[in-house]
């Protein structure tokens, strides 16, 4: 199922990209996505593509505890976040069996990796593919820091222990909630 709707998405995808390839040089100067390395399915790591929403930098990555530096996102890319339409090219990730429509967020392969020591069961959230979207996300939404990151694990956790047809629909339809008053952040 998860390859069906990305496949689906594919265009629409494509379309956008090319939108923002026209448009990004005058609100958004820089390369039209963001890749990063993140932690998958068993702690392997796979590359994880967004459409870019910040000023590219020149540090490679910050501290897992650091907070997001709001002050590199430009009003463009404030509105791909708040609508998650920036998420989209997750689903290239699912086509490649990397990722899942819903599973637990995956976090920046440096920060999993200093989570997974630091956080009691972050580990554990790990056993299934992550997902575009979680329980975490909808009921607690964007984790900065080892205290929010643990009652995200807890939250992912509930998900790889009770994960089936219907918590996944549950959490699909709180997405689209989420999406729909713009709370992304």
């Amino acid at each position: 199922m998860d390859k069906g709707l990305a496949l689906l998405v594919m265009p629409f995808i494509a379309c956008l990209a090319i939108l923002f390839f026209f448009i990004n040089p005058m609100v958004n100067p820089g390369p039209v996505f963001f890749k990063q390395k993140r932690m998958g399915k068993d702690g392997k790591p796979f590359i994880m593509w967004k459409f870019r929403t910040m000023v590219p930098s020149d540090c490679e990555s910050r501290d897992p505890n650091a907070p997001v530096e709001t002050c590199r996102i430009k009003p463009f890319g404030m509105a791909l976040r708040k609508s998650r339409v920036d998420e989209l090219p997750n689903f290239i990730s699912v086509l490649l069996g990397q990722m899942s429509l819903v599973g637990p967020r995956p976090d920046a392969f440096n920060h999993a990796d200093s989570f997974s020591s630091k956080v009691l069961g972050y580990q554990e959230r790990h056993r299934v593919l992550p997902g575009i979207t979680g329980l975490a996300q909808v009921e607690m939404g964007y984790a900065e820091g080892e205290l929010e990151t643990a009652l995200k694990a807890k939250y992912d956790n509930i998900y790889v222990a009770r994960c089936c047809g219907r918590m996944d629909l549950y959490i699909i339809f709180r997405t689209f909630g989420v999406v729909l008053r713009g709370l992304g952040k």
